[in-house]
């Protein structure tokens, strides 16, 4: 084991200037007091630290922001010492002599798919190479679930998993072993939804899980039990979307935890929600529903909440992905110049990529991925050289790793689940291997474990 404190940076000196007073005058300069920042890194050599500014020695009241950067194989985990939590990058306030600890922590990936084949759904799992991205079944997976598993999503700390069951009508819940990534269903489960639930997503302090219930055109939302995982349903659930006839598909939550959104496949538009953040209960934007293209089947938000992506299938022709602005006070959604983008054949799935970078639809006609690259300030799209790449038949789910740098497919027909390899520069996609997967995968999510 490396030694917790081994490493340490001294980025700053304590240090007092004094004036000499004038052999003929009474004046003179107050001392200028400066003070030392201590940064250290644990465990020892498993990350570093940057600092702004990156002076020797800093005055009193110097607001200097820190960054970390995990090594290989680490993530960050959280500051202690003299700042504490885990924003990165953090500030510090040098009102006097500080000392910082960055503690980084080694990690497991791993992929599950919620497959929907001959109405007997399970959940696939997979352990997921950091380096190669390269997939390998659990033991024990499939995990059984409901019937026609639509939709799996988990929360942001690896505790759980949640699976949207259409034909049973309900949704299974399980704990994840974190060193195996093997599911357990929770007592409990599954907890009752709306008719058809079809798609599942949990907001990003692990409180609450919203299931569109796709015949109803309705949210059910619930509290997770932080204990247990167990869903209870929220006063006032479900929720109404698009209602029923609108044949609502796809929801999806916003980083910050305050907005909610929902594609409306039939009615071609995304419904959107303020969230309560002591209930979860849901309220409805004012001039929502928000017009889409055709058949909006996916709404994704990008990793700054500064902008929603939607996948419109199309009637009959190219599918496009829509692009809007998020207000960050309303919530309120505003079509992007340029919006919508081409795209492929029928779009069903979008995603972006953890930098918010890049996004990637892919579309269950032409069979392919398209690949994007996200302008930071407007939020509009620009297909990559060399995009799109060959997917398998009928791709109906695409997931970037939470280190941004594999992509994978779930696809339908052909049962199979394709890996990519992203270029960290450019987003561009080569193709690493493609595995069996379960019955009719119809998604794909992953997840990234602290050990």
């Amino acid at each position: 084991m490396k030694g917790i404190f081994a490493s340490a940076i001294v980025l700053g000196l304590i240090g007092v200037s004094f004036v000499a007073c004038s052999s003929g005058g009474s004046s003179s300069t107050p001392p200028t007091t400066e003070y030392a920042l201590t940064v250290q890194i644990s465990p020892s050599g498993e990350g570093t630290v940057a600092a702004s500014p990156n002076n020797t020695q800093y005055a009193s009241g110097t607001v200097v922001t820190l960054t970390a950067t995990a090594a290989s194989g680490y993530m960050f985990s959280n500051w202690t010492g003299d700042a504490a939590g885990t924003a990165n990058p953090t500030t510090v306030t040098m009102n006097g002599n500080k000392t910082v600890t960055a503690n980084f922590a080694s990690y497991k990936m791993f992929a599950y798919v919620a497959n929907g084949g001959n109405g007997e759904g399970n959940v696939s799992a997979y352990a997921i190479d950091p380096n190669t991205g390269a997939l390998t079944e659990i033991t024990g997976s499939p995990f059984a679930a409901g019937g026609t598993s639509f939709s799996v999503a988990v929360d942001p700390t690896g505790t759980y998993a949640y699976v949207a069951n259409w034909g049973s009508n309900n949704v299974s819940a399980y704990a994840i072993n974190s060193s195996t990534g093997a599911l357990t269903e929770i007592t409990g489960s599954p907890f009752t939804a709306g008719t058809n639930p079809i798609s599942v997503a949990v907001d990003p302090t692990s409180k609450f899980a919203y299931v569109v219930n796709y015949t109803d055109g309705t949210v059910s939302a619930y509290t997770i039990n932080s204990s247990t995982g167990a869903l209870t349903e929220i006063t006032g659930s479900p929720f109404a979307a698009g209602g029923a006839g609108a044949l609502s598909f796809s929801v999806a939550v916003d980083p910050t935890g305050k907005f909610v959104y929902v594609a409306n496949e039939n009615s071609a538009d995304v419904s959107a929600y303020t969230i309560n953040s002591s209930t979860g209960a849901l309220t409805e934007i004012t001039g929502s529903p928000f017009a889409s293209g055709t058949y909006p089947y996916s709404v994704t938000v990008d990793p700054t909440g500064k902008f929603a992506y939607v996948a419109n299938g199309g009637f009959m022709d190219a599918g496009t992905v829509s692009a809007y602005t998020i207000n960050s006070s309303t919530g309120a959604l505003t079509e992007i110049t340029g919006s919508p983008f081409a795209a492929g054949t029928y779009s069903f799935s979008v995603t972006v990529d953890p930098t918010g970078k890049f996004a990637y639809v892919v579309n269950e006609s032409s069979d392919d991925i398209y690949a994007y690259t996200i302008n930071s300030s407007t939020g509009a799209l620009t297909e990559i050289t060399g995009s799109p790449l060959a997917a398998g038949d009928e791709p109906r789910s695409v997931a970037v790793d939470p280190t941004g740098k594999f992509a994978y497919v779930a696809n339908e027909i052909s049962s199979d689940i394709y890996a990519y390899a992203i270029n960290s520069s450019t987003g561009a996609l080569t193709e690493i291997t493609a595995i069996v997967g379960g019955n009719s995968p119809l998604c794909v999510t992953t997840i990234r474990i602290k050990q």
